[in-house]
């Protein structure tokens, strides 16, 4: 399952990308982070594994490759499922950013999760316009 999700950010794409990198952004855009483990790799770089621990569940963190501040793109596992997403900066003028998010959900693990995502796909991709409308309000209070 692939889609995309964008918002515009008041604010320079620097700034953005700054923020996108801070784990400070994620406790604010996203519910129930609590905060990130480096694992192994060099931190921020191509190959590095961090552990992002929420209050219900855990992902592990994979980058694939981080051209910030224009491209940051990471694989995601859960033990239900496994996504990739590629986070695209995009500056539209001195103070205005787009931010694009294409996420492609590679596997789903157990009938529940294949079952939810067949019938409620766009419940998906909300969760993601959710979080980036966090990570607006997050950025532009900044």
């Amino acid at each position: 399952m692939k889609f995309t999700c964008s918002i515009n950010v008041k604010k320079p794409k620097l700034e953005v990308a700054k923020h996108f990198e801070d784990p400070e952004a994620l406790k604010q855009s996203q519910k129930d982070f609590l905060r990130m483990e480096h694992l192994s790799g060099n931190q921020g770089e191509a190959g590095a594994k961090s552990k992002l621990i929420y209050k219900k569940f855990d992902l592990i963190e994979t980058i694939i490759h981080n051209k910030l501040p224009d491209e940051f793109y990471a694989k995601y596992e859960h033990k239900s499922m496994t996504n990739t997403m590629r986070s695209k900066f995009t500056a539209l003028n001195d103070n205005e950013t787009a931010l694009t998010a294409e996420i492609d959900y590679t596997e789903f693990k157990g009938f529940f999760i294949k079952l939810m995502a067949k019938l409620f796909p766009n419940m998906f991709k909300k969760q993601v316009d959710k979080w980036l409308l966090r990570f607006k309000s997050f950025c532009e209070k900044q």
